[in-house]
Formats: C-alpha cells, structure tokens, sequence
C-alpha cells in the first residue's frame, strides 16, 4: 500500500512540474500564446484523469463508488443510442426551447421595465426572490401543471433563466453614464434612438454575462426537473434510474454527456460575445 501511495505522489509530482513548466513558458506571438492558452488546460485535464485512473487501479477502489475513465468511456461507446435520445429528450427539446423564451421574454421584459419606472422597482425585488426558490420546490409544480413530457422541464428552465436575463439587463442599461446620454439628448435622439445606439451596445457585457450563467443554469433546471417526472428517457430520469440499480458507470456517463454539452454552450456563448464586444476593456489586447 505504501508502495502505491508514493507511486501516486510520484505521478502527481511529475504531472505538477510538466503543467507548471507549460504554463510558464512565454509566448513571442499570439499564435503561440493561443496555443499555450489551449495546451495548459489540457495537459492539465490529461494529468487529472490519468491521476483519477491510476488511483482507481492501484488503490482498487470498487467501480459502485468511482469507476475509472476507462471504464467511464467503454460505457459511453456502448451506449451511444440511449445517450443520444437521453440527449435529445433534455438539450434539444426542454433546455434549447426553455433556454431561448426565458432568455428572450428577460430581456423583453427588460426592455419595458426600464421604459416603465414602477415596473423595474417592483420587477427587480421579485427577481432577487425568484433567486432563491429551490429547483426541488418548483419543479413537482411544473410537472403537475404541464404533464410529465420535455414541456415542463421547459417551464421550469424558463423560470430559471428569466430572472437573471432581467436583473442583468435592466442593470446593463442603467450603466450608461449621465454625460453620455446627455449628449445623445443635445443630438435629438429619441428614446429608441438612445436606447438602439448607446445604452444597448453599453449592455451588452450585462446581457451576455447572463447569457453565460443562464447557459449552465437552464442544463441543470431540467435535469433536476427530470427526477420529478418524465417519460421513459431524458438524462435526468437516466441518472435517476441507474443510480438506484448501482450502474454507477451509466450514470457517469451521462454526467460527462452533461458537462460536455454545459461546457461547449458556454463556450459558444462566450465566442459570440468576444466576437461582438471586442470593443470592451477586458479583450483589448487579447
């Protein structure tokens, strides 16, 4: 046992010295150093799954409480079709659609909030409010007023993603200085013109800021939301299901499936806004 603890010191000290040495190293152009900025996290990711493995392998720690990655991946191959239709059933159907109208009607919302004064004073309280709520307590709700199908675990991503769009909206068109709308007032903009022109390009970090959040939030409010009711398919009824038969690689699996699917829609999100606000201090000389 001693023999495999140092092994594993070992291991983890050389992965240690190899990432650090990586992350050290200076760039002489931007090419490079959109290449160290891709190769440090991945070396990084490729030191902790062969740490995850060889622990498992040396310490022989039983697959019901952690399976190795190779063993997480066999189960991922062999289960292609159930994952993809698990997938469909959550992302494509109740994430995207709750996604895309919570968002939206946020921002809408947003919008007349700010064109209405006592709307925004009474809107943003209920928003710090709808915060807190517990998924667990909303989404029995869900189930019962719309059925057990992708719809209610829609309404309940809707729900998630709809507050934060506001709160960030409404704050991002508040962030417009009093000198800059002065001057757009002295040029005879309108409302809509000073709302089109200066203070929603202004927003823009608010909005994609929720964007980002939201794109995590909405994976998570329907999967939780799965657990209270779905047909036979979704990846929250699968983790359900699987853990109490104890196939703990199934269910990690579909955590992978999630993560996966959770990482590359924030890094989408986050592509679109530094294509669109490339302007802003955080990526000038990016």
């Amino acid at each position: 046992m001693i023999i495999k603890l140092l092994a594993l010191i070992a291991l983890l000290a050389i992965s240690w010295i190899i990432v650090g040495w990586v992350a050290g190293l200076k760039a002489r152009s931007k090419r490079e150093q959109k290449l160290l900025n891709i190769a440090v996290p991945t070396l990084f990711g490729i030191a902790m799954l062969i740490f995850w493995e060889m622990t498992v392998r040396l310490l022989e720690v039983p697959s019901v409480l952690l399976p190795a990655p190779s063993v997480i991946w066999a189960k991922i191959t062999s289960s292609l079709p159930i994952l993809w239709a698990d997938f469909r059933q959550t992302f494509l159907k109740a994430v995207i659609f709750g996604y895309v109208a919570g968002c939206g009607l946020g921002f809408i919302t947003a919008i007349i909030a700010d064109r209405v004064p006592f709307l925004r004073k009474g809107l943003l309280p209920l928003g710090n409010l709808a915060a807190a709520l517990p998924i667990v307590g909303v989404a029995p709700i869900m189930v019962m007023w719309f059925g057990f199908d992708w719809e209610s675990k829609a309404a309940v991503v809707i729900i998630m993603t709809f507050f934060p769009m506001l709160v960030n909206t409404v704050a991002g068109l508040a962030s417009t200085g009093a000198m800059e709308r002065d001057l757009m007032e002295t040029y005879g903009a309108n409302y809509w013109q000073t709302l089109i022109k200066l203070r929603l390009p202004a927003a823009m970090p608010f909005i994609f800021n929720a964007l980002k959040i939201n794109s995590t939030l909405a994976l998570i409010g329907a999967i939780v939301a799965e657990f209270f009711g779905t047909p036979i398919v979704g990846m929250g009824f699968r983790i359900s299901a699987e853990i109490g038969r104890m196939n703990v690689d199934m269910v990690w699996a579909e955590i992978f499936v999630a993560a996966l699917a959770g990482s590359l829609s924030y890094g989408l999100v986050a592509l679109i806004e530094r294509r669109l606000t490339f302007w802003h201090p955080s990526y000038r000389g990016g």
